[in-house]
């Protein structure tokens, strides 16, 4: 080889072996290709808000509870109803005699109409020297038994000096059908601290009635039916009728429109079935523990 072929062929090595070099950095990788530059674009960034505090804004709403409102879509929907009991319809009536046979009266029980009712005492006689009451309960009672309760429609009715005399009392508080009570109680009405034997103490049962009813059949437009736990609605049923649900415990975080929805009901007829039911949120949120009633015949 000519010397001036060997110079040439050295020259030409040099340079591909500093072409390598400078492809590669001084860890040997391959740099990142390079990017054309751009313009950047501006984007609009969101102006902060105070944090939220879920937690202060239920407390501050339950503070503050308001009537639920129907849910939009059950504007059509049409109100719920039962039909009434026509006024003067005697609903329960019977004779009322102590064992030993000292008090004695009549009882019946009527509609006035509306839903209400009252019951009706005649015919009172007794021979204890102490005052005498009576009142309808849900619960039997045995004669000897010590009231803490006076019952329903309670009322006293007089003494040994009494004249006989009629006595109408408003059944308040028995719904919009009293057939639950079953037990007419009569008891000793004497004052706390009377002297009396302790047989007819204060409070003290001196006869048990049973209440035989005879309703008439009542018709109604709201028949809730469980379709099982939903989103917003996971309670349980507390109780059944003939596979009917009657009654409904509020879980957390229960929605008024997610029970109603539940049990095939609207809004408006869950808050038929519960008079002063109230709810908190924009969500209605309902009371956790609230107990729901859904039987239309114990409003």
């Amino acid at each position: 080889m000519n010397r001036t072929l060997a110079i040439g062929v050295v020259v030409a090595a040099t340079v591909a072996l500093s072409g390598c070099s400078l492809l590669r950095g001084s860890d040997r990788a391959l740099p990142a290709p390079s990017t054309p530059a751009t313009t950047p674009t501006s984007s609009a960034t969101p102006t902060p808000t105070p944090d939220a505090d879920p937690e202060g804004d239920l407390l501050e709403s339950s503070a503050h509870p308001r009537t639920p409102t129907p849910e939009p879509t059950e504007s059509a929907a049409p109100a719920p109803t039962l039909t009434p009991i026509p006024a003067g319809t005697v609903l329960a009536q019977g004779d009322v005699a102590s064992p030993k046979g000292s008090v004695h009266f009549r009882f019946r029980v009527v509609a006035v109409g509306d839903d209400t009712f009252t019951a009706q005492y005649s015919g009172f006689t007794s021979t204890l020297p102490v005052p005498v009451g009576v009142g309808l309960f849900d619960l039997p009672r045995a004669v000897g038994d010590g009231l803490t309760y006076p019952g329903v429609g309670d009322r006293t009715l007089g003494g040994p000096t009494s004249t006989a005399t009629a006595v109408d009392v408003p059944l308040s508080g028995s719904g919009v059908d009293p057939s639950h009570l079953t037990t007419l109680v009569t008891y000793s009405a004497a004052a706390p601290g009377q002297e009396a034997p302790v047989e007819i103490a204060a409070g003290k049962v001196l006869a048990v009635t049973t209440v035989r009813w005879s309703v008439p059949a009542r018709q109604t437009n709201v028949h809730p039916e469980d379709a099982g736990a939903r989103a917003n609605a996971t309670g349980p049923v507390t109780a059944t009728t003939g596979g009917a649900p009657r009654s409904y415990t509020v879980a957390p975080d229960d929605l008024i429109g997610d029970v109603a929805a539940r049990f095939g009901i609207s809004v408006r007829a869950l808050v038929w079935l519960n008079e002063g039911v109230q709810v908190f949120g924009t969500d209605q949120h309902l009371y956790e523990g609230t107990t729901l009633n859904l039987d239309p015949l114990a409003r």
